[in-house]
C-alpha cells in the first residue's frame, strides 16, 4: 500500500531551528523540499549562510573511531553533554598528535637509515673496512656501477692493461656494482676509461664502519629498533583510544546527528525584516506522523505548523512510500525496478507477490526442490535481508504446493500420488482443436483471467486519475474489457459445447467496443466539451485508427498466448528431471545418487533462474503494461526515525 502523505510548513524563530530538528524532526521521517523553491509566494525569503560548527569535530571523531577495532560492536556511552563531547575530541586530538609527533621524528630517522642502507647494499659482497678504504692516502678508490655488457667488455679486453683493480659487488639484470682501485698518478687516465664504459660513480660517505656487510647489518638493526619503537607508540595510541572507545563512538554518533540536523539550513529559508527573523521548513510527512508531530508540539509556543490541503496545485505530486505486509515486502524490489507508483496509483506489490509466486510454483512444481528454495531463501533473507532471497523463499512455498499437485519430489514421480495431474502426460480433448496438454489449456485460461484483472486495475487507476478516455475508451479500459471478456466468454461456450449467442448479440459485443476504442479521443473531447485539434484529415484518422485497432487485436491474441509458457515450463521441468533420473539409472532400480543430487542441483539453479526471469517478463510485459505507469518518485526522508535517541 502507498502511505498517505501531507505537505507541511514549519516555522519559528531563526535561532530555534536546531532545537526543533533535535527535539522533534529527528524522531520523524520527513522529506524536505527547498523552501526557497517551493514557497515562491512568500516575500523576503533568504537562504541561510552559516558554517556547520560540528563538522570539524565530527571529522576528528570519525577518524578516531575508524582506528578502533570493530567499533560497531562497542556500546556507546551516552551520558555526555555537548561540552563534554567537544572536550573529549580536543583532548583526544592533542594526545594523538603527541604520539604522531614522536612517531614522525622516528620515521624521518628511519628513512635516513634506509637511504644509507640503499647506498651500501649493492657492495655487500666486498671485503675491507670502509672507514680505512675511504681514508687511503696513496690509493684512489671509486665506488659505482656500470652496465653489464660494459663490465664483460672491460673484463675481457681492458683489465690487464688498465693499471687498476676492479672489485665486484652485487649484480642485477642491467648493472654490475663495485669499486676500482688505482694509484693517484694513474687515476685521471683510468677515470677516463671507466667514463667511456658508462661507469656511474656512487659517493660513499665516510660514516660507515666495518665491511659493507657489517655496515648493512648494523643499519638493518637500527631500522628494526626504530620500527619497534614506532610500533610501541602505535600500541600506546591504540590503548589510549581503546580506553575512550565508548565515549568516542557516542561522540561520533551524536556529532553526526547534530551536523546532519544543522545542515537542514540548506533546505530552509529565512524571512527577515526589521521586526522579526524566523526560519521556514517545508516538506512531506506521512499522515500518521503529521498527527503525532502536531500533537507533540501543540504546547510549544516557538514552533508553528501549517498543513497544506491544496498541495497538488502548488507543490506537485507527493513522494511515494510503500508499506506492505512483511510477506510481500521483498516484492517491492520488482516494483521499484519497474518504477514506483504515483501517489494516486494502485500499489501493485501484493498483486505481484501473489501472481509471481503462483506462476513460479506452476512452472517449477517439485516438493523437494521447492523446500530447498524455501530453506535457502529463508536463511539468506534472515541473515542478509536480501529481498531476492525473500522472493525465492515465498516462490519456493508455491513450488512445494504444486509439487504435491503434480506428484513430483526431486524428480521422482512414483513416491507420492498427484493431487491434480502429471504435467508431462495429461491430455484434454477440445472441439475443433483436438488433444492438447491440459496444463497448456489451463495456462491460457489463467492468462485470460489475469489479463481481465489487469484491465480492471487499469479502469480503477483511470477513475482515480479522472482519465475519461483511459477509463472508458482505452484498449485496456471498459471498452477493451467488454470486448476481451466477450471473446473469452464465446471461446469458453464453444469449447464446452454450449450454444452461441445470437449474431446480433455477437456483433454488439464485439463491434461496439471496437468502435468506441477507435473513436475514443473524439468522443472524449465531445464529452469534455473540448474542441478537438484535427491535425490530419478524416481519411488519415480512419486509416491510422484501423491499423492501431489491428495492432490492439493482435496484442490481445499474442499476450494471451504468451501465458502458454507457464505450461511449457511445467512440462519441461518434468522432462528435464526424467533425463536426470535416466542418466542416474533410476529405471533399473539402483540409481546413482551422486548423479541424482548433482542433477537436482543443476536443474534447481539453471531452471530456477530461467523460470524466475520468465515470470518477471510476464509480470512486466503482460500485466504491468496494461494498468501500471510507475511514474512516482521515491520518498527520501532527510531524517530517519530515531525514537531511542540519547546523548546531549
Amino acid at each position: 500500500m502507498i502511505v498517505k502523505m501531507k505537505f507541511i510548513n514549519i516555522s519559528g524563530p531563526r535561532d530555534d531551528i536546531d532545537r526543533v530538528m533535535d527535539l522533534y524532526l529527528s524522531r520523524y521521517e520527513i522529506q524536505l523540499e527547498s523552501a526557497l523553491s517551493e514557497l515562491k509566494t512568500v516575500e523576503n525569503l533568504r537562504p541561510f549562510v552559516e558554517i556547520n560548527p560540528y563538522r570539524d569535530a565530527l571529522l576528528k571523531a570519525q577518524q578516531y573511531v575508524g582506528y578502533l577495532s570493530e567499533p560497531e560492536k562497542i556500546t556507546p556511552d551516552t551520558s555526555m553533554g555537548l561540552d563534554d563531547i567537544f572536550e573529549l575530541i580536543r583532548v583526544t586530538n592533542e594526545e594523538y598528535l603527541t604520539f604522531q609527533s614522536r612517531k614522525d621524528v622516528l620515521k624521518r630517522r628511519q628513512e635516513e637509515l634506509q637511504a644509507k642502507q640503499k647506498v651500501i647494499e649493492p657492495f655487500r659482497p666486498m671485503d675491507g673496512d670502509l672507514g680505512k678504504i675511504l681514508s687511503f692516502k696513496y690509493i684512489t678508490c671509486r665506488f659505482g656501477k656500470l652496465p653489464s655488457e660494459q663490465y664483460q667488455k672491460m673484463e675481457k679486453y681492458l683489465m690487464n692493461d688498465l693499471g687498476a683493480i676492479f672489485v665486484k659487488g652485487q649484480q642485477d639484470e642491467s648493472s654490475v656494482y663495485g669499486a676500482y682501485f688505482v694509484s693517484p698518478g694513474e687515476a685521471q687516465k683510468v677515470d677516463a676509461v671507466f667514463r667511456s664504459l658508462h661507469f656511474e660513480r656512487i659517493e660513499i660517505p665516510p660514516q660507515y664502519k666495518g665491511t659493507p656487510e657489517q655496515a648493512c647489518r648494523d643499519l638493518a638493526q637500527q631500522i628494526f629498533d626504530i620500527q619497534r619503537e614506532m610500533d610501541d607508540i602505535d600500541k600506546e595510541a591504540a590503548r589510549m583510544l581503546g580506553e575512550k572507545a565508548p565515549r568516542l563512538v557516542a561522540a561520533r554518533n551524536r556529532l553526526e546527528e547534530l551536523a546532519h540536523n544543522f545542515d537542514v539550513r540548506k533546505m530552509a529559508a529565512r524571512v527577515a525584516d526589521k521586526k522579526e527573523d524566523y526560519y521556514i521548513l517545508c516538506g512531506w510527512m506521512a499522515d500518521d506522523d503529521v498527527e503525532k508531530f502536531m500533537e507533540e508540539a501543540k504546547d510549544d509556543d516557538k514552533i508553528f505548523i501549517v498543513v497544506e490541503d491544496d498541495h497538488d496545485s502548488y507543490f506537485g505530486e507527493p513522494p511515494t512510500k510503500l508499506e506492505n505486509p512483511k510477506i510481500f515486502k521483498p516484492f517491492e524490489m520488482f516494483v521499484r525496478m519497474y518504477g514506483l507508483p504515483a501517489h494516486g496509483e494502485i500499489d501493485p506489490t501484493v498483486f505481484v507477490g501473489i501472481t509471481y509466486s503462483f506462476i513460479f510454483g506452476v512452472m517449477f512444481g517439485d516438493v523437494g526442490q521447492g523446500l530447498l528454495l524455501v530453506i535457502v531463501g529463508a536463511l539468506i533473507y534472515h541473515f542478509k535481508k536480501a529481498p531476492l532471497a525473500g522472493i525465492i523463499a515465498t516462490a519456493g512455498i508455491f513450488s512445494t504446493i504444486f509439487g504435491f499437485m503434480f506428484g513430483s519430489i526431486f524428480g521422482f514421480e512414483d513416491i507420492i500420488k498427484p493431487l491434480w495431474l502429471r504435467p508431462i502426460d495429461h491430455m484434454t480433448t477440445l472441439p475443433f482443436v483436438g488433444k492438447l496438454n491440459t496444463v497448456f489449456i489451463v495456462s491460457v485460461a489463467f492468462g485470460m483471467g489475469i489479463i481481465i484483472i489487469a484491465m480492471i486495475l487499469h479502469i480503477v487507476n483511470g477513475l482515480r486519475e479522472h482519465d475519461t478516455q483511459g477509463t472508458w475508451f482505452d484498449a485496456n479500459g471498459v471498452a477493451g474489457l467488454v470486448f476481451y471478456a466477450s471473446v473469452v466468454a464465446v471461446i469458453i461456450l464453444f469449447m464446452t459445447g454450449h450454444s452461441m449467442p445470437a449474431g446480433v448479440v455477437l456483433a454488439v459485443m464485439f463491434g461496439l467496443p471496437l468502435l468506441l476504442i477507435l473513436f475514443g479521443k473524439p468522443i472524449t473531447d465531445r464529452l469534455k466539451k473540448k474542441k478537438a485539434k484535427q491535425e490530419e484529415g478524416a481519411v488519415m484518422f480512419l486509416v491510422q485508427g484501423f491499423f492501431e485497432l489491428f495492432e490492439t487485436l493482435l496484442s490481445y491474441f499474442s499476450n494471451t498466448l504468451s501465458f502458454v509458457r507457464i505450461g511449457a515450463f511445467a512440462v519441461s521441468h518434468a522432462a528435464m528431471m526424467e533425463v536426470v533420473l535416466m542418466l542416474a539409472g533410476a529405471e533399473e532400480g539402483s540409481p546413482n545418487w551422486v548423479v541424482i543430487v548433482l542433477g537436482n542441483l543443476f536443474v534447481c539453479l539453471m531452471e530456477g533462474l530461467v523460470v524466475g526471469i520468465q515470470v518477471l517478463r510476464l509480470e512486466y510485459y503482460e500485466m504491468f503494461s496494461r494498468f501500471y505507469k510507475g511514474s512516482g518518485r521515491a520518498f527520501d526522508p532527510y531524517t530517519k526515525k530515531n525514537k531511542n535517541k540519547g546523548g546531549a
